[in-house]
């Protein structure tokens, strides 16, 4: 069963999904725990501020080298060449790929190491000298994890083009065992700095469990640098619109990063470990359904009629799960941040800033749901200009409202701003990807997003209701009370939304609860559906 599972091919959509959202409810409940140790040891101040602002400048070359290539171009490419059974000439593409961003990578990598100084300079205003300097020695460290990471990137987008899911949905996983490896046993040896070999634990990690496999599938590594390979060229030519979105996005978490660093102290560790947190429905849902989906969206680019039911049903499905996390989010947020971070150097004022942001990000967690999917579905149909245009509008939106709204209410604005962008990019996606192919049927999204929300507002309701009846039987001044108080009224609130789903006969939950009895009670014959030798 093991080896089936790692080695067998995944067609359906739904069940890739499945298969990523298990492995990303893993990796996102060891990026909780990983937060939860960062933080009760370092709380939300200085060490913490560093930390997170190293990781901007890696991340911000990792993100535009690597991800412009990779994301937007590589996997309709490889995936289409390989459906037309030319394998040879797809390892050629990958590895002509590989060698040219790598090279791209190492000489912006090595300049990043040389002037990280000024690089920091510019980008932590609000910083001491001391945190300065600390920040620049974690930052040159960091800069060895995008090395792996683009090594990853490859192996992860040839295991997608195969549908090879289950090895790929590892790999995050992997990167926060290695970070934790870090928290737990590095720093005690070399402090905080022990944090910033973690991730380049992690990266390599992350790299390391795909290898196997794809090299398994037939590639094997070769020093190519053709710059006429008909696949490498066009992946470079889809890459710069993807490239310049993704630089708006990294310019986006610039802005934040620089004005955070002039707010109060650790209003940037709050931000991110609150956007973590956030990710995890994401993670679990709208990701796993954006990754699974993309193959599939990518062979059917030429097919108008299967393309459209492809992408609304699984915007469909996204919604239906993030909608009613996102309303729980907001109402049991108390109970979620004191039970992950109520430990260690957390205090009340801390925990305060946390509930704030994570109720702000929610807001907007529906919007973030459906981008990764429609920006998959312009790269599909071998459009990176149009995503890169709403992300461009919508962070020049974030931008103006981020110093405006920062400097009349704190840390808060930035949340706010960053909610509000998000709305505004999946509103312009959704108007475009409709407008440009009318893939969408406005009918047949809007009647059942109307039911998904009366559902999932009453089931709120109930889950606030039942929270402070509960109240009265529990402890609430121990962890362990505030952790049944929340799991109760979460239960209470997941379950009635699934009876009125069931009652107004929602498809998606239909969809599921077929899906779960057949897993059940028909394994035999849903593993032959699902799973190809």
């Amino acid at each position: 069963m093991i080896k089936r599972l790692i080695n067998g091919k995944i067609n359906s959509i739904t069940s890739a999904a499945i298969i990523l959202g298990i492995a990303s409810l893993a990796s996102k409940f060891l990026g909780l725990y990983r937060d939860r140790i960062l933080a009760g040891k370092f709380g939300l101040g200085n060490e913490l501020d560093i930390y997170f602002a190293s990781f901007r400048v890696p991340d911000l070359i990792f993100n535009i080298v690597v991800l412009g290539a990779i994301s937007a171009g590589f996997i309709p490419v490889f995936a289409k060449l390989i459906s037309q059974k030319k394998e040879e000439e797809a390892f050629k593409t990958a590895n002509a790929v590989l060698n040219l961003v790598m090279i791209a990578l190492l000489f912006l990598c090595l300049l990043g190491i040389i002037f990280a100084p000024t690089i920091v300079t510019l980008l932590t205003p609000g910083f001491s000298p001391e945190k300065k300097d600390l920040t620049v020695e974690l930052t040159r460290i960091m800069f060895f994890s995008p090395i792996f990471l683009l090594l990853s990137s490859i192996t992860g987008g040839i295991l997608q083009s195969y549908k090879r899911f289950f090895i790929y949905s590892l790999s995050p996983v992997m990167y926060n065992i290695g970070i934790i490896i870090g928290a737990l046993y590095l720093t005690p040896i070399w402090g905080i700095h022990g944090l910033a070999w973690g991730v380049v634990l992690g990266s390599f990690f992350h790299f390391a469990v795909q290898f196997p496999i794809v090299k398994r599938l037939g590639f094997s590594y070769k020093f190519i640098l053709d710059l006429k390979d008909s696949g490498a060229r066009k992946i470079i030519k889809m890459m710069i619109p993807r490239t310049l979105t993704l630089v708006t996005v990294q310019l986006n978490l610039i802005v934040i990063t620089i004005i955070a660093s002039t707010l109060q102290e650790g209003s940037l560790s709050a931000f991110n470990i609150a956007n973590n947190l956030q990710s995890f429905p994401l993670g679990l849902f709208a990701i796993s359904f954006a990754i699974a989906s993309f193959p599939t969206l990518s062979a059917l680019s030429e097919n108008k009629k299967e393309f459209a039911k492809s992408l609304t049903t699984t915007t469909k499905q996204i919604l239906f799960f993030i909608i009613p996390v996102s309303i729980l989010l907001i109402i049991l947020r108390a109970q979620i941040v004191r039970t992950i971070f109520g430990t260690g150097e957390i205090g009340w004022n801390e925990t305060t800033m946390l509930l704030d942001a994570v109720a702000f990000f929610s807001i907007s967690l529906f919007a973030q749901g459906v981008i990764p999917l429609f920006s998959r579905a312009f790269w599909a149909l071998h459009d990176a200009k149009t995503p890169f245009i709403t992300s461009l509008t919508s962070v020049i939106i974030n931008i103006i409202l981020a110093f405006y709204l920062s400097g009349q209410y704190g840390f808060i604005g930035l949340i706010a701003a960053f909610s509000i962008s998000s709305i505004v990019n999946a509103l312009l996606l959704y108007y475009l990807i409709n407008k440009k192919t009318d893939f969408i049927c406005h009918t047949r999204i809007y009647k059942p997003l109307i039911k998904i929300s009366i559902a999932a507002l009453i089931a709120g309701y109930f889950s606030y209701k039942t929270l402070y009846f509960i109240v009265q039987f529990l402890n609430t001044e121990t962890g362990i009370g505030i952790f049944l108080q929340g799991l109760i009224a979460g239960i209470a609130g997941l379950s009635l939304y699934c009876i009125l789903s069931w009652l107004m006969k929602i498809e998606e939950f239909i969809i599921l609860r077929n899906s779960i009895q057949r897993r059940l009670f028909k394994t035999k014959i849903e593993t032959t559906e699902i799973i190809e030798e």
